[in-house]
């Protein structure tokens, strides 16, 4: 399978089975785009108007050096390891400890429904957070690297619980011979300095929720009383990102149908300093006047081309940032199986409720159908994790002819259950933008490889 695309003055071809990526001249484009349809005879004669005929045929011959050498036009050798999957055993690796169900903004795209999960306001107790590292630790398996990340809500309404439950994970390690990945992602308004040299000794990774220009985010974000956050919380997360030498933190933003010009607000945040960021679509029914709709695309798309070229840009001057959606590793990527099946929610990745409940993810906490059980009596509804097993890129019809497959591993679960009622299926609108994100980060890479 062979994706073929022009960006920002390159012709890129990208062999979608072996991952190979190839930036070819216009004579090879078109070849390619005809090779497999035509032997070298017919291509030389549908070119030779526009090309001499000893440079179309020297052309050809290296496209099928490349096929020989299996870096185009390659076979599909993954479905093979999807077999069995659902009987694979899996081993949980992660879980997102909802620490707080109570928040201090009242952000109006929130799917957590103020931080509340459309239930009542609860903190998680010591007890609980302790049975969930216990629990983290019986379901690991020999897996070593564990991961735990502190989710609202808002974490810090609960931190003096987030230390303890840290103080246990650590005092477990040596014991059961693990390594505890402790993340945190919050709002930033009760950030300070105590919680800033706590984190920097013990978070992994930071994630400080901005989105963007003032305007933007306190239209989105207000407090309680519709007063905006951005004044107070800006100064923390730059005095944050700078004790973290900025590294190992993302200042990550939601951009919605009220700011479609969204590589401003990116722009803004490198403006400010930030060097590590990332801005996610939001996600929301058709009647919410925030929701992203098919007819907006065509602007999301124009905004991603001039992110990337900014992007380039600033690279190539010195100042360059990360954004998240632009790295992409074409030489080291993921294993097989996590390219198939993608974030290992319902499997290895799991979402612990302020009372102990498990749930496949952050998304699904309140469904009562997801339900998997709890932090004290285990997973209980095996049956449920058996179907999540089966969220890969072979399950979803939509995938089987997507060059992204083996980028986004099939997309989110619970997006596609949000508008389609299946965990197999997929969310089309963002399925549409992750497509360009992908080009435009395969196109960077052949920009900054040019210096």
């Amino acid at each position: 399978m062979i994706h073929q695309y022009k960006s920002n003055g390159y012709n890129i071809v990208l062999d979608v089975n072996s991952g190979s990526v190839h930036v070819v001249d216009d004579l090879s484009y078109e070849i390619i785009a005809m090779y497999e349809e035509n032997d070298r005879q017919a291509v030389v004669e549908r070119l030779k108007a526009d090309y001499a005929e000893e440079d179309i045929a020297e052309a050809y011959d290296e496209v099928t050096s490349l096929k020989t050498d299996g870096l185009l036009f390659t076979e599909d050798i993954y479905r093979q390891y999807i077999t069995d999957f659902k009987k694979r055993k899996t081993v949980v690796k992660a879980l997102c400890l909802h620490i707080a169900h109570d928040c201090n903004l009242a952000c109006k795209y929130c799917f957590a429904g103020k931080g509340e999960y459309n239930g009542e306001k609860a903190l998680m107790s010591l007890e609980v957070g302790k049975k969930a590292i216990d629990f983290l630790i019986d379901n690991s398996g020999k897996r070593r690297n564990l991961e735990v990340d502190f989710f609202g809500g808002e974490p810090l309404m609960n931190w003096e619980v987030v230390k303890e439950i840290v103080r246990y994970g650590r005092s477990k390690e040596k014991e059961y011979d693990k390594n505890f990945r402790f993340t945190l992602t919050t709002n930033g308004v009760l950030i300070n300095d105590e919680i800033i040299e706590f984190a920097n000794k013990e978070m992994s990774n930071v994630v400080l929720s901005l989105d963007g220009r003032k305007e933007v985010n306190d239209r989105m974000r207000p407090f309680r009383n519709g007063k905006g956050s951005y004044d107070l919380i800006v100064p923390k997360f730059m005095k944050f990102a700078e004790s973290r030498n900025q590294t190992n933190y993302y200042v990550r933003g939601t951009f919605t149908h009220d700011n479609l010009d969204f590589s401003e607000d990116v722009i803004h945040y490198a403006d400010l300093g930030f060097k590590q960021m990332s801005m996610e679509p939001v996600v929301g029914e058709d009647d919410e006047k925030y929701a992203i709709r098919q007819e907006d695309l065509p602007k999301i798309m124009g905004e991603y081309d001039k992110l990337a070229r900014e992007y380039i840009k600033r690279h190539k001057e010195g100042n360059g940032f990360n954004f998240f959606h632009f790295m992409i590793d074409l030489q080291q990527g993921p294993c097989v199986a996590k390219r198939l099946s993608g974030c290992g929610s319902g499997t290895e990745y799991l979402s612990v409720t302020p009372w102990g409940d498990l749930y496949p993810c952050h998304q699904f906490v309140g469904q009562e159908e997801f339900l998997l059980g709890n932090v004290f009596d285990g997973i209980v509804r095996q049956d449920i994790c058996d179907e999540f097993k089966m969220c890969n890129v072979y399950a979803k019809e939509k995938c089987s002819n997507c060059f992204a497959r083996y980028y986004c591993s099939g997309g989110c679960a619970a997006n596609s259950y949000k508008f389609h009622g299946s965990i197999t299926d997929a969310y089309d609108i963002g399925c549409e933008m992750q497509r360009k994100r992908i080009e435009c980060s395969i196109m960077i890479k052949a920009a900054l490889a040019d210096e």
